[in-house]
């Protein structure tokens, strides 16, 4: 693995604050290469060899990122992510040894935000870990108004609460809080992970207009033209399951878009 001192030929920023990273992989060489980088950079790292050993980790302490490769010993990382996605939206950037679909689409299915491909060139690595904690750290002003909880049967008075409450959007079911990051179908909270989060907002600003996939890589993933779309149609078909299935419509040959009602 390439040791980057500097990235896009300027010193790299070391990160503000102590922010925790668990990084699952069973190669010895890589693991360790990974969390010396890490370290330099400001970050703790904690790490472990195989799957179960990192579900371990994970629940012992708390951490802001997991780094899981794909191919571990005792429980796979597609495995893995899925336990941990069933405890918590915690962001997570998946390893794999081969960029092939097969594998990309495995490890988004089960929850990831994000993969790299190894051999992993660490100031790839460095971005993309500082997109993920971009968006798990997108909070709302401590100032800001927060709707009142409804229980499930008064949804279908969001329309009325809507226009009394700023940053209160409703698309039939759905309402989006804009300004205190809540979304509730049903009158339930949904939960999403910063990734779905920040893919609903871009959608909920433009309702009924097509955004995409390249915009989209480039305002959720901080991606240039060099980002994968199948980030985005994984990352769309789980918040389609979590939203309805007909709340965001695919627009062939364009890209997406959020059903006003």
């Amino acid at each position: 693995m390439p040791a980057h001192e500097q990235i896009g030929g300027k010193s790299a920023i070391r990160v503000p604050g102590p922010v925790s990273v668990l990084v699952v992989e069973d190669d010895a060489v890589i693991r360790r290469a990974v969390q010396l980088f890490l370290e330099r950079y400001g970050y703790q790292v904690a790490v472990a060899a195989d799957g179960l050993a990192g579900l371990e980790a994970f629940r012992a302490d708390a951490h802001d990122l997991l780094i899981l490769d794909v191919m571990l010993p005792e429980l796979d990382g597609i495995g893995l992510c899925q336990r941990i996605r069933e405890e918590s939206l915690v962001p997570i950037l998946m390893m794999s040894a081969r960029g092939d679909a097969l594998d990309v689409v495995a490890g988004l299915e089960a929850g990831a935000d994000d993969y790299v491909v190894k051999p992993v060139d660490t100031a790839v690595l460095v971005a993309r870990i500082r997109m993920l904690l971009r968006r798990a750290s997108f909070r709302p002003p401590e100032e800001a108004e927060k709707p009142p909880t409804r229980s499930p049967d008064t949804h279908v008075r969001a329309a009325q609460a809507s226009a009394v409450i700023p940053g209160v959007l409703v698309f039939g079911d759905l309402t989006v809080n804009t300004v205190g990051l809540e979304v509730h179908r049903d009158g339930r909270p949904v939960p999403l992970t910063p990734t779905e989060l920040r893919l609903l907002l871009e959608f909920a600003a433009a309702p009924g207009s097509v955004l995409d996939r390249r915009r989209l890589l480039r305002d959720v993933w901080d991606y240039g033209w060099e980002g994968d779309s199948r980030v985005v149609d994984l990352c769309v078909l789980r918040l389609r399951k979590k939203i309805g299935t007909g709340r965001i419509e695919t627009v062939r040959g364009f890209g997406y878009k959020l059903v006003r009602d």
